[in-house]
């Protein structure tokens, strides 16, 4: 089956989508641009389709170019038959192939290739192919007794040929497979108390893993954290992990496989060899392979809910038009203050120490009130690290005690020393120490969060789970296809925008949109997206990739502040003509044009202004929201004036909240307190889900219960069943 078909068959679509789809992408076309302004060509393939697309392109081109050099290699040898060539060709997975040809690749020194050597092969084939013989093989053996190739004996013959027997039943694709089927479907993963004396561990790591000390489970029942949990404690020496399994069966199966069930008379030899060959030659192998998929799995599965993650809260919608302040706490090194203007300048920041060992809490209040006076700052972004809960405590009853009209949230501040000591921060801020730069990232996460994180390495946000333990390479790319995702969604105003949010523009890459910036210090504003060709290295396929993503507020032509793209505006001119509205009426005659559309059909007004359906959908769904940031619809964070101690929680008490994080076995909440609480999957709905994510994401404002406080170990359980 070719590669079209099959890809295809497994996403359930049509040949021509995917024939469409391979021509956009050698033609330089990015999934973002595709998925929007390519829909007839394409039929409506969402970004996640044209991905999926994209994945099984390259991974099943790897698997033919494997094929090639695979049965090159075996015809080299002159041992490539027909048979095995039709299962190399019809073979569907990488794995498969390296199965076949396990047998046929070069070895290192064994057991076997020793025995090979000896010139014992021959009496290995002669039992394979006499499993009824009459005689006794000490008399067929003996013929192979030579003390020049150091086969002194008849037992050293016959040991070698089983040797050379036990090698063949390792490398034939169908035992293989067999075991690796077995063990994923009949064996438990068991955890027990690494035996290693705790001094020789790690002294700054406290044993986290009890839960895993006495542990089994079904390898198909097991969750990917657990796989996950208990690889890390393997890896950190606090475990030992081992497979359960019926060794018996698994090893009378094989037998079967290789030899079949028909008695032979040298059952009882080759029943020991078939036990040899398995525990040491077949099982590490396989085992490793188990391990290794079911960690596949749980990186992928945790890769996914990173990614969900990631993307709602990127997606959190911006403070726009605020003064903002952000504070980044901490006791002995003193809570570091920032000013921000609302697009995003810098203004003014100090530092104040109003927790021990400082304790000069009124001064840090009349700095604080000072500064909030002085710039007439309407929201206060507090970063959720240490002293968070103390500083959010002076700030609430700061803004009581002067009846200011003021708010201050509780901001993730995951990254942010990460970002303060990197190079784009110290461009930005070179006149600033690091210390100074978290401050204003924590100000700005609230006025824009999308375009404030994207200058973070994404495995630093702290939506994850276990992101430093996965496929790194795996988690990278699908991190930057969140972002590349996210940002290309909300579009960006190409006169504002920082080199690092233009980086993920569909069709800019980091000098391209160095060169952007560049251009607008020496020139100015653009005023209309035709300017921008005038960028070194925006060539006609650059600019028309990525200008349907760059908006410009305020510009000569509407249009432009839409995710219209140029290509399309004589169609929208001639919509507009036909409904007799000028372009820079669109503000404020959208009503007449959905009038227009309601008269007629979309079918009649495509085929009138010469474009297809789909897009002229998305041109009407512009024009009648010009500018619209789509992320008005998400839900803000919630805004406080007050704190909430542990001590002030009962059980009972309902309480509105953030949600912070969402992993496999339930979700971490704000709920104003110093400790977030945790909302157990079973208290999520009063019916079966399989994952929180099918009812929660990052930043979901929801009423909770709280149904336990462990107010010694500051731990809150929450409920969101009514």
């Amino acid at each position: 089956m070719k590669i079209v078909e099959k890809i295809a068959k497994e996403l359930n679509i049509k040949n021509d989508q995917v024939k469409s789809v391979f021509s956009l992408f050698d033609d330089g076309g990015t999934v973002p641009f595709i998925a929007r302004y390519r829909k007839e060509h394409t039929g409506g393939l969402d970004e996640d389709q044209l991905r999926n697309i994209e994945d099984l392109r390259n991974y099943l081109i790897l698997l033919e170019d494997r094929k090639k050099t695979v049965l090159a290699s075996i015809e080299e040898q002159g041992k490539l038959t027909d048979e095995l060539k039709e299962k190399i060709i019809a073979a569907e997975k990488l794995r498969e192939v390296e199965d076949l040809y396990l047998p046929y690749k070069p070895k290192r020194k064994t057991r076997a290739t020793v025995a090979i050597a000896k010139g014992l092969e021959p009496l290995a084939e002669f039992i394979l192919n006499n499993l009824h013989f009459k005689g006794k093989l000490e008399d067929e053996a003996v013929k192979y007794v030579n003390k020049e190739k150091e086969v002194n004996s008849v037992e050293e013959a016959i040991q070698g040929a089983k040797d050379i027997i036990a090698e063949r039943i390792s490398e034939n694709a169908d035992v293989r497979q067999l075991v690796r089927d077995f063990l994923l479907a009949n064996s438990k993963i068991v955890s027990k108390k690494s035996n290693v004396k705790k001094e020789d561990l790690d002294k700054n790591k406290k044993d986290v893993y009890e839960i895993y000390h006495e542990f089994e489970i079904e390898l198909k029942k097991i969750k990917p954290y657990q796989v996950l949990a208990i690889n890390r404690g393997e890896k950190e020496k606090f475990l030992k992990v081992v497979l359960s399994y019926d060794h018996p069966k698994i090893v009378n199966e094989i037998y079967d496989e290789f030899f079949g069930k028909d008695e032979n008379v040298f059952e009882e030899m080759l029943r020991e060899v078939t036990e040899d060959s398995f525990n040491r030659l077949i099982y590490p192998s396989i085992e490793r392979d188990v391990r290794s998929e079911l960690t596949e799995k749980a990186d992928l599965h945790a890769v996914e809910i990173f990614a969900s993650n990631l993307r709602q809260l990127l997606l959190q919608p911006p403070f726009t038009n605020k003064m903002i302040m952000g504070i980044d706490p901490a006791f002995v090194s003193g809570c570091k203050v920032a000013v921000i203007d609302p697009t995003g300048k810098y203004l003014e920041g100090t530092t104040i120490y109003p927790h021990p060992p400082q304790n000069k809490i009124e001064q840090a209040k009349k700095i604080v009130s000072d500064l909030i006076r002085k710039h007439s700052v309407e929201l206060i972004s507090i970063g959720n690290g240490t002293a968070s809960r103390e500083t959010e405590l002076m700030v609430a009853n700061l803004i009581t005690e002067n009846k200011l009209q003021c708010y201050y949230l509780i901001t993730n501040e995951a990254g942010a020393s990460v970002y303060s000591a990197s190079k784009i921060a110290k461009d930005e801020f070179p006149d600033l120490e690091a210390s100074q730069r978290g401050n204003i990232s924590i100000a700005r996460r609230v006025l824009d969060p999308l375009a404030e994180l994207v200058k973070i390495d994404s495995k630093s946000i702290g939506v994850g789970l276990y992101q430093h333990d996965v496929d790194q390479k795996l988690l990278n790319k699908k991190l930057d296809d969140v972002v590349i995702s996210c940002v290309n969604y909300v579009g960006v105003d190409v006169n504002t925008a920082s080199s690092s949010l233009l980086t993920y523009v569909s069709g800019l890459t980091k000098s391209t949109a160095n060169k952007i910036i560049e251009y607008r210090d020496k020139h100015g504003k653009f005023t209309n997206r035709e300017q921008i060709k005038n960028v070194k290295g925006i060539g006609e396929k650059v600019f028309e990739q990525a200008i349907g993503f760059l908006k410009i507020p305020n510009g000569e032509n509407p249009l432009d502040n839409t995710f219209i793209h140029p290509e399309s505006y004589s169609a929208v001119e001639k919509l507009l003509d036909l409904t007799n509205i000028d372009a820079k009426e669109i503000y404020k005659k959208g009503s007449m044009l959905e009038l227009f559309v309601k008269q007629k059909s979309l079918d009649e007004i495509a085929k009138e202004i010469e474009i297809g359906v789909p897009t002229l959908e998305d041109i009407l769904d512009n024009l009648k929201k010009p500018g619209r940031d789509p992320r008005e619809d998400m839900p803000k964070p919630i805004l406080r004036s007050d704190v909430l101690k542990i001590e002030d929680l009962e059980e009972g008490m309902k309480l509105k909240g953030t949600v912070r994080n969402v992993v496999d076995f339930g979700a971490f909440v704000d709920i104003g307190v110093k400790q977030d609480g945790l909302l157990h999957i079973s208290q999520i709905a009063n019916k079966y889900i399989k994952h929180p994510i099918e009812i929660l994401n990052v930043g979901d404002i929801i009423d909770v219960t709280i149904i336990a406080v462990d107010k010694e170990r500051g731990r809150i359980s929450l409920s969101l069943i009514k």
